[in-house]
């Protein structure tokens, strides 16, 4: 095997990390993230690739030449929306990488082409509204307290769209998301528009729950990952006090005792 120079391994350390980097900062889970860098730095000619994972940032190091030539870089990871297109787009890439004759400019190239990939906005919004209105159906709300829910629901997505677009915080995000679908759900027992407005109020706030971190941190912690897991496990607990906290302060306003 001919040896790799130290320019040349440089790139190829850059290269893996920024697609370790994009799979960490869209939600993929940790053992996925180092088994895809190992894999990209097989298919690139190094001999090993090692990684450290922090919820913040990456730490990579690559070897090759027999181990003996080593190149360590780092990078901070900034919080995004999970989005899983991004990781299969990675994912492609490695795949891609191990079947084809690519070098490391591919890597380079298609990371630059890769974008989240959204659904139609609206479509999200009319599908969150119409789960947490079926949610409240299934759990025994009557006619009313279906379509309460469905426009808490709705209103309530659009409100965290809005937010997100104009990049707030995310726990601020789910706050004012919370505060907002509990007064629209909150009016149906203030105005007696249902018999079940306890369902409608606590079905309304699904949508905010945050499963996907809860997982991950789970699994990130059964695998090993203990700072991962904590990390994405303390993301998880402040998201949910902050749709705590947003109910409390709709229900104060409304005057009302709870669900």
């Amino acid at each position: 095997m001919n040896k790799i120079t130290y320019e040349e391994q440089t790139k190829i350390t850059r290269a893996i990390i920024k697609a370790a980097v994009l799979m960490l900062e869209f939600g993929a889970e940790s053992r996925l993230i180092e088994l895809t860098a190992q894999r990209l730095g097989n298919a690139l000619g190094v001999d090993s690739v090692e990684v450290s994972l922090i919820p913040s940032a990456i730490v990579l190091s690559t070897l090759s030449n027999n181990q003996t030539q080593s190149v360590t870089t780092t990078r901070r990871a900034h919080h995004k929306p999970i989005n899983m297109s991004i990781v299969c787009d990675v994912q492609k890439m490695c795949h891609d990488l191990e079947k084809g004759n690519h070098n490391v400019d591919f890597v380079f190239n298609t990371i630059k082409g890769i974008q989240p990939k959204y659904y139609n906005r609206w479509l999200v919004i009319f599908m969150v509204g119409l789960s947490c209105a079926s949610f409240a159906y299934l759990t025994g709300s009557d006619l009313q307290a279906f379509f309460v829910t469905f426009v808490a629901s709705s209103l309530a997505m659009f409100t965290r769209q809005e937010l997100a677009k104009r990049k707030f915080v995310l726990i601020l995000t789910f706050m004012f998301t919370a505060f907002v679908a509990t007064i629209i759900s909150g009016l149906s027992q203030i105005y007696n528009l249902s018999s079940t407005p306890n369902i409608a109020l606590s079905s309304s706030v699904i949508l905010l729950a945050p499963g996907f971190p809860f997982v991950n941190s789970v699994l990130d912690a059964v695998k090993g990952y203990l700072a991962m897991g904590w990390g994405r496990w303390m993301q998880a607990v402040l998201l949910t006090v902050a749709t705590s906290l947003g109910i409390i302060l709709a229900l104060a306003l409304l005057s009302l005792k709870g669900w």
